[in-house]
């Protein structure tokens, strides 16, 4: 059995994946065994239909799929944003059919929600290596402003051809590598959040992500010349981790401090050069910082922590919810989920003492676990740069002052914990954020 029958078996929501030459014409025999008798809808935008929207629906007309009109979006600069969700439910609270989403990102999204808001399951075919969210539980939709996650099943079934996500425009392939990199310090994430009792590793959802992601990692340049194996590995690695979200039934093993940055920045509603920052761009520079922060760590002299200091300079709940809301003055939106996300993380100081005492109990066997896990900063900013994506902060409009105020505000704004908790609980934040961005730092602030 391969790693993707394997994960098959373990997916709450997705019963079929297709990653291959014969995807498309695959997709019909699929939707057939998945939705027997049913009429089928594509829903595609401008672009994916005539790229692969049309294909599809010749497809299933020829295996006798009854359709109704595809729904074929018309906007320019597309994001997931919830008037597309109110078109697209429009049209299908008027059939019965399926929808088939044919797209990347914010066809899946939107698709994704729209058809659990009309309560019936969707399939997939992909068009570019993008991000990991296709085979993912939820949807990313920007509603009242916000970017927010809605629940909603993934696809029932996914398709995806490689010649045809090679040829996607290299942005696309640059941000769904930029999202898988970021699965080698979330892996290094869990592994310290296990040690301190705050979440067990679930093995088979781990493995599915961590087993052939160096691989998958290793040639950047291959990816962004589009290379069909390289970028049908990269697409394979992120629908895997997509299938390890389902069977965790969570989103920790493909996420960890790194994924802290986007949500903050979408948050902010970031925007460079009056377009939206694709979600894996935000994440690869997050990549970068929670790998700066684990060397940090790795250099660090736990062998020595002294516990009984880090637990009397613990701050009571009372004293941190005053700090939150001084930090994030002016800001409720950030004040509430502020406080919901660090109270649901929050520890007492004999419950610090108990973290910390398994955290250096475990350091030994940890940091040699954590060293083998990562791959060194210099090399990930490279693989960056050679796959076309963003490595410094400015080139996502973000100013090196605004990320390290970011930086700080990170341990308040997510209950999972990272190797930033660590940080935050040992007193190391203020000496790291100067070596960080300090003078002679990595991202030295002027």
């Amino acid at each position: 059995m391969n790693k993707v029958e394997s994960a098959l078996q373990r997916t709450t929501d997705t019963k079929a994946l297709v990653i291959g030459s014969d995807a498309l014409p695959r997709s019909a025999e699929m939707f057939k065994e998945l939705f027997p008798g049913k009429r089928a809808i594509i829903v595609a935008d401008k672009i994916t239909y005539p790229l692969a929207g049309e294909a599809v629906k010749n497809y299933f007309a020829a295996a006798g799929i009854a359709q109704d009109e595809p729904h074929v979006y018309g906007y320019d600069d597309s994001f997931a944003e919830w008037t597309y969700v109110e078109e697209l439910e429009n049209v299908l609270k008027k059939t019965d059919a399926i929808p088939v989403a044919v797209g990347s990102g914010v066809i899946n999204d939107l698709t994704k929600l729209t058809a659990h808001r009309c309560g019936r399951r969707y399939m997939c075919v992909g068009t570019a290596a993008s991000m990991d969210g296709y085979t993912a539980y939820g949807a990313s939709i920007t509603y009242q402003g916000n970017k927010q996650t809605f629940d909603c099943p993934a696809p029932y079934g996914m398709a995806l051809d490689p010649r045809i996500a090679a040829k996607a425009p290299k942005a696309m392939s640059a941000s769904g590598y930029a999202d898988l990199i970021a699965k080698i310090p979330a892996g290094a994430d869990w592994m310290i959040a296990d040690v301190v009792g705050s979440e067990a590793i679930d093995r088979f959802a781990f493995d599915l992500v961590q087993d052939g992601l160096q691989e998958a990692l290793s040639d950047p340049e291959g990816v962004y010349n589009g290379d069909v194996k390289k970028v049908e590995q990269l697409a394979e690695g992120l629908l895997l981790s997509g299938f390890a979200m389902q069977a965790a039934k969570s989103s920790r093993p493909a996420s960890g401090m790194e994924h802290q940055f986007s949500h903050f920045w979408d948050m902010e509603d970031l925007e460079f050069e009056g377009k939206h920052v694709s979600h894996g761009f935000k994440v690869g520079i997050g990549t970068l910082a929670s790998t700066a922060s684990l060397e940090l760590l790795l250099a660090a002299p736990i062998e020595s922590l002294d516990i009984d200091a880090c637990v009397a300079k613990w701050k009571s709940w009372e004293e941190t919810e005053k700090e939150i809301l001084r930090i994030f003055d002016g800001k409720p939106g950030f004040i509430d989920r502020a406080l919901t996300e660090t109270k649901n993380k929050y520890v007492d100081k004999e419950g610090l003492r108990r973290e910390l005492t398994a955290f250096k109990a475990a350091w030994p066997e940890l940091k040699e676990r954590i060293r083998k896990q990562i791959i060194p900063f210099e090399e990930v900013r490279r693989r960056l740069k050679l796959v076309g994506a963003p490595y410094e902060p400015e080139q996502l409009g973000v100013s090196r002052a605004r990320f390290r105020d970011t930086f700080a505000k990170i341990p308040y704004m997510r209950s999972r914990f990272s190797n930033i908790d660590i940080a935050y609980r040992c007193g190391f934040m203020d000496e790291w954020l100067e070596r960080l961005f300090g003078k002679g730092g990595i991202w030295e602030v002027e």
